[in-house]
């Protein structure tokens, strides 16, 4: 039987577990391979030869060769380290992991998405001096849920196209609505709530005014879409 061959590829760490008493599962968000679960053998031993690198807010260039359940990851370099400027800010750490864990709730095994990765590591580089990381945080949500097919009207209504500017934001039908389409349970938007959210998504700078609400909504959308909720969305409410 031909053996499998190893692959290389980038990677951002979405999700750890111990394993055994000195492995590690590692959940990698990958730029070539989706979502990969391996193993990091002897990674928790103060010895290991690249334990510092398989953390969170971490491109790493990694070598991994497949295995029937868990790849296994043989070599690790640090292509960027984010961590600067997040783990000490507990709003931009908090913001930083609900990047990660939303990144691997939109991304799937064997399926290579390069545009989710690059927008994760987008957003990990915004969040080091993000002076509102809640903004940061949802121009990635909007950004990547458009990259997986649930882009939001933000105009025009969602449900009938009546063009706005509306005053209520429903994420079940998909963004903006007006008030003949308006569904029971609606949010309450100002309008001007609505396009703060169109410029963040497109990159442009926008106040912080409106960030709280923007949140709310951005929240809403994607929650509403995924089977799970998102455990650091929620961990942020609290705070």
């Amino acid at each position: 039987m031909a053996r499998t061959p190893s692959f290389r590829d980038r990677a951002f760490v979405v999700r750890t577990y111990d394993f055994g008493e000195a492995d590690r599962v590692v959940v990698l968000l990958t730029r070539d391979h989706g979502l990969v679960r391996s193993v990091a053998k002897g990674v928790r031993k103060t010895r290991s030869r690249f334990g510092s690198r398989i953390q969170p807010f971490v491109n790493i260039d990694v070598q991994l060769y497949p295995g029937r359940n868990l790849a296994t990851i043989t070599q690790a370099d640090t292509v960027t380290y984010y961590g600067a400027g997040i783990i000490d800010d507990f709003e931009r750490y908090t913001a930083a992991c609900a990047v990660l864990e939303t990144a691997e709730k939109l991304s799937y095994a064997d399926l290579p998405d390069a545009s989710l990765f690059d927008a994760t590591a987008a957003a990990l580089h915004t969040l080091q001096d993000a002076e509102y990381p809640t903004l940061a945080l949802d121009a990635f949500i909007l950004r990547a849920t458009e990259n997986a097919g649930w882009g939001l009207s933000l105009y025009n209504c969602a449900n009938c196209g009546a063009p706005g500017p509306h005053s209520a934001f429903s994420p079940q039908l998909g963004g903006a609505v007006c008030t003949a389409c308006r569904p029971p349970g609606a949010m309450n938007v100002d309008p001007e709530v609505l396009h703060t959210m169109w410029l963040i998504q497109h990159g442009h700078p926008a106040s912080a005014e409106h960030a709280e609400k923007v949140h709310r909504a951005t929240s809403a959308h994607l929650q509403w879409h995924l089977e799970t909720g998102v455990r650091s969305l929620k961990i942020m409410e609290q705070a």
